[in-house]
C-alpha cells in the first residue's frame, strides 16, 4: 500500500494540470546609467546588447534602451554621429536605427523602477512601457558604476539592490514575467543581486565585493575606453549564436574566466526554477513566435477578418476557373463562408474540450477508485499468527 498513496498524489497533480506554462515572448530591458565623454565605454556596453537582442530577432517594440545619449555627438567625438566598441571600428553601434526610448535626464532611478512596476500615469506612452505579461522572459542589462549594493545613476543618485528586488517582487505578483535573466557589468556589481527573493531570476554579475570591473581596451583616436571586459567577452561568446543554437547559458557561464575578465563573476541561481545548463540562450537573447490559443468557448482564436479575406480570394480562383470552362457557379456570400468557417472552428473547439474533460473524469474515477481499494485494505483485519510453545 506504499505504492498507492505516491500514484494518488501523481494523479491528482495529472488531474489539476499543474504544468508550466512556455514563454511566449521576449523582452529587453538595457542600460547604461552612466553618462559624460569619459564613460563612453558604458554606452558602448549597453549598444553592444542592443545590436545583439536585434540581430536575434527582438523587435524594437520589445527592447526599451535607455542612456545618455551624449557621445555620439559629443564635441570631442572625432567621428560624428557613429560610436564603436573596438579600435579596429568594424561596426558601428549608433548607425541609423538606434531607437532610444529613455534618453538624457530621463535615465532616472524613479523611471526604471516605474518601467519595470508599470505604475505610469494614464499619459505614459506605450512605447516607453514594458508591456509583458506572464508569459514573458526578459533580459534586464545595467552597466555603469557600482559599489557594494548600489549602482550610481547619472552621477546624481543611486539605486540599491534592495529597491531592484521589491521591483521584481511587484513584477511577480503583477504577473509580469515569466523569466528574468539579469545581468549587470559594474563594479562589486554580484552584490546588486545579493537581495533578491523573488522566484524564476536569474542573475550574473561581473565583480565579487570590493572588486573592480575593468575596461578591456582604449582606442587612441577615441582617447578613451571602449568596452568593458565582461562586456567584451560576453559579446565575443554571443556573437557565435544564431536564432537556432542550442548553447545555453552555462556555456555562457563556463566561458568566463578570472585570466578574461580580471574578476570574479558570480552566479545566482537558487530562485531559478531550472537548470541553467536546459536554459538557451536564445530563450532570453532571441525572439519567440510560441502562440498560446484561445480556449473561450464561443469564440474563434485567429482573425475572424482574415478568415473571410482568405476565403473570399478562394472562391474567386475558383470562379476564374470555372469562367474557362463556361460553367460559371454562383459566388459564395462572405458573410456564408464566414458563420461556416467560423461554426467549424468552434466546433473544432469544443469538440476539444469535451475531450479534455472526459480525460479528466477518467482520471478523478481512477482516484476514487485506488481511494476505495486503500480504504478497503486499511480496514482489512489482519490475521494473527499462532503461537507455538516447545
Amino acid at each position: 500500500m506504499r505504492i498507492v498513496l505516491p500514484c494518488l498524489l501523481w494523479l491528482v497533480t495529472l488531474a489539476c494540470g499543474v504544468v508550466n506554462a512556455e514563454h511566449t515572448n521576449n523582452w529587453a530591458v538595457l542600460v547604461s546609467t552612466s553618462r559624460f565623454w569619459f564613460n563612453y565605454r558604458h554606452m558602448a556596453n549597453v549598444l553592444s546588447m542592443y545590436r545583439t537582442v536585434r540581430r536575434l530577432g527582438i523587435p524594437d517594440s520589445q527592447i526599451i534602451l535607455m542612456l545618455s545619449d551624449d557621445v555620439a555627438c559629443n564635441s570631442r567625438n572625432l567621428f560624428p554621429g557613429s560610436v564603436f566598441n573596438n579600435k579596429d571600428h568594424a561596426i558601428d553601434l549608433y548607425g541609423e536605427s538606434v531607437e532610444v526610448d529613455y534618453r538624457g535626464y530621463e535615465v532616472t532611478v524613479e523611471n526604471f523602477i516605474r518601467l519595470l512596476t508599470d505604475r505610469w500615469t494614464e499619459d505614459q506612452p506605450k512605447s516607453k512601457r514594458l508591456q509583458t505579461d506572464e508569459n514573458s522572459n526578459i533580459f534586464i542589462y545595467l552597466t555603469g558604476h557600482g559599489g557594494d549594493d548600489f549602482l550610481k545613476f547619472q552621477d546624481a543618485e543611486e539605486i540599491a539592490s534592495e529597491d531592484i528586488a521589491d521591483a521584481f517582487a511587484q513584477m511577480y505578483e503583477k504577473k509580469r514575467y515569466n523569466e528574468i535573466f539579469f545581468m549587470i557589468d559594474t563594479c562589486q556589481a554580484n552584490t546588486m543581486y545579493s537581495k533578491f527573493y523573488s522566484p524564476n531570476v536569474l542573475a550574473v554579475g561581473s565583480s565579487e565585493l570590493d572588486e573592480s570591473s575593468y575596461s578591456h581596451h582604449s582606442d587612441v583616436e577615441i582617447g578613451v575606453a571602449v568596452i568593458d571586459r565582461f562586456t567584451y567577452y560576453s559579446l565575443e561568446f554571443l556573437e557565435q549564436i544564431d536564432k537556432t543554437s542550442n548553447l545555453t547559458l552555462k556555456d555562457l557561464f563556463d566561458s568566463y574566466t578570472f585570466e578574461k575578465v580580471h574578476s570574479h563573476v558570480g552566479v545566482r541561481s537558487d530562485l531559478f526554477k531550472r537548470n541553467v545548463s536546459d536554459v538557451l540562450i536564445t530563450d532570453f537573447f532571441a525572439n519567440v513566435q510560441n502562440v498560446i490559443p484561445d480556449d473561450n468557448s464561443g469564440k474563434t482564436s485567429g482573425n475572424n477578418e482574415d478568415i473571410i479575406d482568405l476565403a473570399i480570394q478562394k472562391s474567386q480562383l475558383a470562379s476564374k476557373k470555372d469562367k474557362s470552362s463556361q460553367t460559371p457557379k454562383p459566388k459564395e456570400p462572405a458573410s456564408s463562408i464566414y458563420f461556416r468557417t467560423a461554426s467549424s472552428l468552434n466546433k473544432n473547439i469544443t469538440d476539444a474540450k469535451n475531450n479534455s474533460n472526459e480525460g479528466l473524469m477518467t482520471v478523478l474515477l481512477i482516484i476514487l477508485v485506488m481511494l476505495g481499494l486503500y480504504t478497503t485494505f486499511k480496514r482489512t483485519p489482519k490475521k494473527e499468527t499462532a503461537k507455538f510453545s516447545l
